[in-house]
């Protein structure tokens, strides 16, 4: 159960210095990790279970703090207990971007360009002591789409052509992404936190850093899962972030690319979800991810796996944003 208290969690809140804080249940999100609001009086405070052995809270609390070292805003960590899988973290207040926007939508461009200076202004910083984004997980990762999506619509696929597609399309970006920048993956309006004002965003969700190229964390803000961007404003915070950028066009090419392998992973970490976790309510967002998915592939850096879709995926899977599912 999703509410039901950490064990352990007396003992940790009292060596915090919060005995007796009340406890709320937060909604929980598509991983193993639950949070919970802790109150005492006026003060507040955040409560992250990443319970072992699905979780481990390391590498989030390394990345916290290498972020507020380099002046990023990362919750500021107040007492953890990794072994245990508890970390009481700065409590960042309840305005998300995407809660905002959804309120405030004549906001929207000043909103997302403060996200994109935020970038920016990571991408300035020497790259954190994260591992390197390699092919190798690219690959990984794209995988799960013909190891999830692809059987969950009984499609019998070219797993070789498959790889051999990735190849050929992220090779070329790969001595781009040297020395690389902090990537966080998972860089999202659902992920960032608005502090009292619209330009300075609190970052949640980054416990997966590695250093890679700098699109791909612009690709998942503006091509985001779970909230429509029009494609006008992705068009101009792709022109606000490479204002001055020495070549923008090949930089639009490795953002289709990094688009196009971030969203097949999607696809199939969404069916993962449903087949393997129980979640099924992940399917509803199956179709704009797929959309966006289907415009990377319009890309002529994209040629090799736009290829193995027409081979491969049946158009009326296609024109029907990837299918239904029998929940």
């Amino acid at each position: 159960m999703t509410d039901t208290v950490p064990e352990g969690i007396d003992p940790f809140l009292a060596a915090a210095g919060w005995t007796g804080a009340a406890i709320e249940p937060l909604p929980g999100d598509a991983s193993f990790r639950r949070y919970f609001r802790i109150r005492k009086g006026e003060k507040t405070a955040m409560l992250m279970h990443a319970p072992p052995p699905h979780e481990d809270p390391a590498p989030f609390l390394r990345a916290a703090r290498w972020l507020d070292d380099v002046g990023q805003r990362a919750p500021i960590v107040l007492h953890e207990a990794a072994r245990e899988g508890l970390v009481l973290l700065e409590d960042f207040g309840e305005v998300r971007m995407r809660d905002y926007l959804d309120a405030w939508p004549d906001d929207e461009l000043p909103v997302y360009a403060a996200a994109v200076d935020a970038l920016k202004a990571l991408h300035q910083v020497p790259p954190g002591p994260f591992t390197a984004y390699s092919l190798a997980e690219y690959q990984r990762e794209a995988k799960l789409f013909i190891d999830w999506y692809c059987p969950a619509q009984n499609l019998y696929v070219d797993g070789k052509g498959w790889t051999e597609a990735w190849d050929a399309a992220l090779m070329p970006l790969l001595g781009r992404q040297r020395p690389g920048v902090t990537v966080l993956r998972d860089y999202h309006a659902e992920n960032i936190m608005l502090l009292g004002a619209l330009h300075k965003q609190g970052l949640l969700d980054f416990q997966d850093a590695l250093v890679g190229h700098p699109a791909y964390d612009l690709v998942s803000l503006l091509q985001d899962a779970r909230r429509d961007v029009s494609t006008d404003l992705e068009a101009e915070m792709v022109g606000h972030y490479l204002r001055g950028h020495p070549d923008p066009e090949t930089f639009v090419a490795d953002y289709a690319r990094l688009g196009a392998q971030r969203n097949a992973k999607i696809v199939g970490i969404f069916v993962r979800l449903w087949k393997r976790d129980g979640k099924p309510r992940y399917l509803s967002l199956i179709p704009r991810v797929w959309a966006l998915l289907e415009r990377d592939l319009t890309h002529p850096a994209l040629a090799p796996v736009a290829e193995w879709f027409a081979a491969n995926i049946p158009d009326h899977l296609r024109a029907d944003g990837g299918g239904t599912y029998d929940v």
